[in-house]
């Protein structure tokens, strides 16, 4: 971009939580924004301190963050009005805003931004039953109508996802449907592999809406003394609480059954490599995506996912692997059976994948958005 010069940034990504944190939504700002800066855009993200050791301010991988203090989090929402502040500074020093929704404070950053609002709306808020969460979520669903009705385009994972949302009547017309960004992790060791037995992997963050107790229900359902099923992910550090003694309990003593924990970008190539089967059971109906099962298919392994709008869609897209209905305990471990017993081409189900869901694609087609979003500065 070699316009807007008196704008000091190309872009600016706003965001409650980046990394270090890991998440589907953090993953995509992270890989857009610094896939962006290797071709020459200059780029701020400005999110939250959500861990206090965290810098107030780095640069990680050529992008520059910048990190408001935080006063209480609520659910997974941390409360900062240092966050809302530096926001909206932000937006007056960049040639477009870029919003990742859901964001309780994305209503006013959109209402004072000073660059065109491009807005990445990841997924529907869907807090627990309860009153004050109740009221939680109507506050950040008002936000969100605000930042879309605002914003000059917004992305979105599928349209299929988009056409289910709560928001879907305020975004319809101006939808780009671009799938995350997914990273073919390659060929690894399959050092987590336990025996000759078909090895079923799940990874992501040990959270209720991910549904694993379901899995682990299914899998001591089935009667194969050497099935094994690998599960990764963390939950020390994870907005909003984790499940994991739920999941312990489940487990109950089956030894087919391991808790590995977190997994480093580093060990996905062997996790992947050390499994026969991929499964995401998520029960979150407002759950859009699911990065991990095209990163499983990308490395020829096939997938059981949940027959919910977006998630569903890289296997119906590919046709490598099946689905099942949420919290369907017996329908999932009928499709783990079917997966186990079918012969799969693994090569062609990658080569699938692969071409729907490259970094490359999905970064091309957030430049265009952006470009295309831009105006001449104020």
């Amino acid at each position: 971009m070699t316009a807007h010069r008196d704008r000091k940034y190309d872009v600016v990504l706003i965001l409650n939580y980046y990394a270090p944190y890991v998440s589907g939504l953090t993953n995509v700002a992270r890989d857009v924004a610094e896939a962006l800066v290797e071709r020459d855009w200059r780029v701020r993200v400005v999110t939250t301190r959500h861990d206090r050791d965290l810098p107030a301010t780095e640069v990680i991988n050529g992008v520059e963050v910048e990190r408001a203090s935080v006063l209480t989090t609520i659910g997974k929402g941390p409360v900062s009005p240092d966050f809302l502040r530096r926001a909206i500074r932000a937006t007056g020093r960049a040639v477009v805003a870029n919003l990742h929704l859901p964001m309780l404070e994305a209503g006013l950053i959109s209402r004072y931004s000073r660059a065109p609002v491009v807005a990445t709306y990841q997924c529907d808020v869907s807090p627990p039953a309860g009153v004050f969460n109740s009221a939680q979520r109507r506050a950040v669903d008002m936000s969100s109508r605000a930042t879309l009705r605002r914003s000059s385009a917004v992305v979105v994972t599928s349209d299929d996802y988009a056409e289910h949302s709560r928001m879907w009547l305020h975004m319809r017309g101006r939808t780009v449907a671009i799938p995350p960004p997914c990273h073919d992790r390659g060929r690894g060791q399959p050092r987590y592999r336990d025996g000759a037995g078909f090895h079923v992997g799940f990874l992501g963050r040990i959270v209720e809406e991910k549904g694993i107790e379901f899995l682990v229900d299914a899998v001591r359902g089935i009667d194969d003394p050497d099935l094994r099923l690998l599960i990764g992910g963390e939950f020390a550090a994870v907005a909003g609480g984790s499940v994991i003694d739920r999941v312990r309990s489940r487990v109950s003593g089956d030894q087919r059954i391991q808790l590995l924990g977190f997994l480093s970008e580093a060990d996905l190539a062997d996790f992947y490599t050390s499994i026969d089967a991929f499964a995401l059971p998520s029960v979150n109906p407002f759950e859009a995506f699911g990065i991990v099962q095209v990163e499983a298919m990308m490395s020829g392994v096939p997938v059981l996912a949940s027959n919910l709008p977006g998630v569903r869609v890289p296997v119906q897209q590919t046709g490598f692997g099946t689905l099942a209905e949420i919290r369907d305990v017996a329908g999932i471990g009928h499709a783990l059976v079917q997966l186990r017993d079918r012969q799969w081409d693994r090569e062609r189900g990658a080569s699938l994948a692969r071409a729907a869901f490259s970094v490359e694609g999905a970064v091309d087609a957030y430049e265009e958005v952006l470009r295309s979003a831009r105006r001449p500065a104020p």
